[in-house]
């Protein structure tokens, strides 16, 4: 079949991929490809043509793919939910199963809403988000974000949800330095909600670092037990956005851990299926599914293949795999040494601003002037400039515009697998060094 047959977002002249095998893919040429994106931002968490998880799809095929769940439980479904709140914090109660992230953010929403309700306060219903996130592409989570561009098209059918600005420590929005800056990226939190009135708000929702929109910003320290206070203060739930983060690409299972705070709601997907098949699932605290079973409420909002047996024995698999072979520790290591070899390579080329991330999840901003962090103009499109060498160098990678200020600046964001050897992570900053030099070269910064 012909690719013309596909309408494709994104770049032109599509690469046909016909095989996977650990942290590679190959193209219908046999051209091999470094997947330092792991499918689509942190999607492939365990690699390519992981065995056990093949084999449990394979195994769970032969038994039966499909059970509405308006009706019916299945194993895989309960098995997995069991795993799950295992490598979960003290405290969660419950997880329901959809099939992608996007999805998990309605969901949440929608549990956010209901819990108020079924507590007679029916007013709670607006969420606070914050500019330069994003948690989806369906109306819904259009709205709860704050990704400039992907919502552009589409204000006449979103709703308007208040928002913050994003704790953006490299382009700090009130043009202070921390730590001299009293953290009021997250004060203006408790600002908004008075002005929205704590009796008209829901929820607060965040990721915990930023993937797609800013490249892997990661807050301050004291911002989210800040945050959790300010929730707490205001009777808001707060929802923590692990779609990317989670299921241990930051070092941790869930990367809220590393602040020691926990939300009430964590929405997670991508990882949680390994790449081998649509997943998502919404993780609720105890107080929360408590209070649903007390009043003997579920949450109105299902969807046709929702905990399908065939996709929870992947999650299950993954989950398996993750604990069987540490790689949750691997993810610390392994985000270790690729953090010092981006910055090495940032020695050698003066438009890396920064870089910055968590574990396995890093990225890098681009910049015209790096004392001033005067960005590109977007017409050039860098980011895509440097994607696209890098796919002539054998990487691929996640690109992303619109970084500083939801129009300009450009980044790059490297979520690869857990798997990934520090050899192939020095391979990948020295086809990175390479591309970037390339780009570089034709659009010099300016001094």
């Amino acid at each position: 079949m012909s690719v013309l047959n596909i309408f494709y977002e994104g770049l032109k002249g599509k690469v046909r991929i016909v095989r996977g095998e650990g942290v590679y893919v190959y193209d219908e040429f046999g051209r091999r490809y470094l997947d330092a994106s792991g499918g689509s931002n942190a999607s492939v968490p365990i690699g390519h043509q992981a065995q056990p998880v093949i084999e449990a799809m394979l195994e769970q095929a032969r038994k039966i793919t499909f059970v509405p769940m308006h009706l019916f439980s299945n194993e895989p479904a309960e098995l997995l939910a069991q795993e799950l709140l295992k490598v979960s914090p003290p405290g969660f109660g419950s997880v329901s199963f959809v099939n992608s992230g996007s999805e998990a953010t309605e969901y949440a929403v929608k549990a956010a809403r209901q819990f108020w309700m079924s507590k007679g306060r029916y007013s709670k219903f607006k969420v606070v988000t914050r500019w330069q996130s994003f948690f989806g592409n369906t109306f819904g989570a259009l709205s709860f974000g704050g990704h400039t561009f992907r919502r552009s098209r589409y204000i006449p059918y979103l709703q308007d949800m208040p928002h913050i600005p994003p704790a953006y420590c490299y382009r700090c929005w009130f043009r202070k330095d921390y730590p001299d800056c009293d953290i009021d990226c997250a004060l203006y939190l408790d600002r908004v909600v008075k002005q929205e009135g704590p009796e008209n708000v829901a929820a607060f929702i965040a990721e915990p670092i930023v993937g797609a929109t800013t490249g892997a910003t990661v807050p301050p320290k004291e911002y989210y037990p800040m945050v959790r206070e300010i929730c707490d203060r205001h009777d808001l739930l707060f929802i923590a956005d692990e779609v990317q983060t989670g299921v241990g690409r930051t070092g941790e299972w869930f990367c809220m851990e590393h602040w020691k705070v926990r939300p009430d709601i964590v929405t997670v997907a991508k990882g949680l299926s390994g790449g081998y098949t649509p997943l998502g699932a919404v993780i609720l605290a105890e107080h929360i599914a408590e209070q649903f079973q007390r009043e003997g409420l579920s949450i109105v909002g299902g969807h046709t293949f929702n905990a399908n047996p065939l996709s929870c024995a992947v999650g299950l698999a993954v989950i398996r795999y993750i604990v069987e072979n540490d790689l949750v520790s691997r993810c610390r290591d392994a985000g270790s040494h690729l953090a010092s070899s981006l910055r090495k390579v940032q020695m050698g080329h003066s438009i890396i601003g920064d870089v910055r991330g968590l574990g396995l999840m890093v990225g890098l901003e681009f910049v015209r002037n790096r004392e001033t962090k005067e960005p590109y103009p977007p017409r050039v499109g860098l980011c895509h400039e440097v994607a696209r060498e890098a796919l002539e160098s054998g990487v691929v990678v996640y690109p992303g515009s619109g970084t500083a200020d939801g129009v300009s600046g450009d980044h790059i964001l490297l979520t690869p697998p857990y798997i990934i050897t520090m050899e192939q992570i020095d391979e990948l900053a020295k086809a990175l060094d390479g591309a970037i030099g390339a780009v570089e070269s034709k659009h010099p910064p300016s001094t």
